[in-house]
């Protein structure tokens, strides 16, 4: 177990964000319980998918990380399983929201981050964590959810190992004042259909990758961090860096 204290929540209802034909709207889901999988969150219109579970979309849609090689990360029950190195997408994105399923591996004899390690870098340098963080009565800057090593989770939101888990991203890079200066990237995550980034100013890169804060679109990273974490039914959906100046729609 954890060595910190454990405790268990009474999952509620929850409002997730989902982007419906360019419109976000909140889309009420039941909630779940302990041993009871979730099923995978269908993308909407719009979206890319990125990953459903075939090898194809491993070789088509991912590389290994700093190389032309295609994704190499095995799949297993629809679900590809870390190893061998890092990978991140083929395409780079600009503003988006980023749909992942993950399920942290049951290690009960590791502790902290020797637990369900992984993470997802965000314009390949800010880090979302993945970790088994189960239990947590207060989560910190290492834990799941959090912008790692920079901001915690707003809110205990993690599931048990070895349970599928949901990170609803919305990313936000950097933008170009009329002055020339650069604002910080900005990221909101809803885990398990919780609010535990709340539009967070990112405060340059996190270790997941490197380089100063730019306004180029870049790619999304899945971590190897030595665990077999698994993931499934990864979307996007890109985003425009503003929405209509028109009152009625068309």
């Amino acid at each position: 177990m954890n060595n910190r204290t454990t405790s268990r929540g009474a999952w509620q209802s929850a409002a997730l964000l989902a982007l419906i034909g360019g419109v976000g709207v909140l889309a009420l889901h039941k909630p779940t319980h302990a041993g009871q999988a979730p099923a995978p969150v269908a993308p909407p219109p719009g979206a890319t998918v990125l990953f459903s579970g075939t090898e194809e979309e491993m070789k088509k849609n991912f590389v290994k990380r700093g190389t032309d090689q295609d994704g190499h990360w095995k799949i297993e029950d629809s679900a590809m399983v870390v190893g061998g190195g890092d990978i991140t997408t083929r395409q780079k994105f600009a503003d988006y929201q980023l749909h992942v399923e993950f399920k942290t591996p049951f290690m009960p004899d590791k502790h902290g981050q020797a637990r369900g390690n992984s993470g997802i870098g965000l314009q390949g340098k800010y880090e979302v964590q993945v970790l088994d963080s189960f239990g947590l009565k207060t989560p910190g800057t290492g834990d799941c959810g959090s912008i790692y090593n920079q901001s915690a989770p707003l809110v205990v939101a993690s599931r048990a190992p070895k349970e599928w888990q949901t990170y609803d991203i919305v990313f936000r890079r950097p933008r170009a004042g009329a002055d020339g200066k650069l604002s910080k990237a900005r990221v909101t995550v809803i885990h398990n259909g919780l609010a535990v980034q709340n539009n967070y100013e990112i405060k340059g890169a996190t270790g997941i990758g490197s380089g100063a804060d730019t306004d180029q679109p870049d790619v999304i990273i899945f971590q190897d961090h030595g665990n077999k974490v698994e993931y499934r039914n990864i979307w996007i959906v890109p985003l425009p860096e503003q929405g209509s100046s028109k009152y009625d729609g068309e």
